[in-house]
């Protein structure tokens, strides 16, 4: 009975799962490496020996990764000698992780915000969307998609619904520019207006 509870230890092992992103400690198979790092000094301390940038027996590493407690992790594997760091190996994965999930962010979509008119919108339905905008602007950092919707015969109006938009512009100065003057696609007339960076 002993067989099959093992390799049922093994098939559930998370270990035997997923492959690290690295070779580590043991799966170095290569006879020396290039040690690279910081805190030498301090882990010369701990084991009692000089460590310091260079080439060492990989088994020797190794070594010094089991003193320390730490990882003897391969980072640039196409060198020559492969070179390696001694870390704490989930450390540096959460490190890792950590920094493209702030990249991630960084680099997110800009939300965009539509805002609708049509060609004879009146004053009061105006000011009420100018102060939407201002706020997905000012607030949300978002970008605003400010249109006039032609209906019809309506788009005899496009010039009412060009001055209404660069109005809308106008008004919309302290908060953000336009990427461009207003187009007209189709029955739409359309202008992007971006957010001004926060000083």
């Amino acid at each position: 009975m002993n067989p099959p509870n093992q390799s049922n230890r093994e098939r559930y092992n998370p270990r035997n799962q997923r492959e690290p992103e690295h070779r580590i400690n043991e799966s170095i198979r290569v006879p020396e490496i290039r040690l690279v790092g910081d805190n030498f000094e301090e882990m010369s301390e701990i084991i009692g020996r000089k460590i310091e940038t260079g080439v060492y027996p990989t088994y020797t590493a190794i070594g010094f990764a089991e003193k320390l407690g730490v990882d003897l992790v391969e980072i640039t594997p196409n060198a020559a000698p492969p070179v390696c760091r001694l870390i704490d190996y989930n450390k540096f994965l959460y490190n890792k992780k950590k920094k493209e999930k702030e990249l991630k962010a960084k680099t997110s979509k800009t939300v965009i915000k539509e805002i609708r008119f049509g060609p004879n919108t009146d004053e009061h339905d105006f000011e009420f969307k100018l102060k939407h905008a201002k706020s997905f602007l000012g607030d949300e950092s978002a970008k605003v998609k400010a249109y006039v919707q032609f209906k019809g015969r309506a788009i005899v109006f496009k010039d009412r619904g060009e001055l209404l938009l660069l109005k809308f512009i106008k008004e919309l100065d302290d908060y953000g520019a336009p990427e461009s003057l207003p187009k007209l696609e189709g029955k739409r007339m359309f202008v992007m207006i971006a957010p001004k960076k926060k000083k």
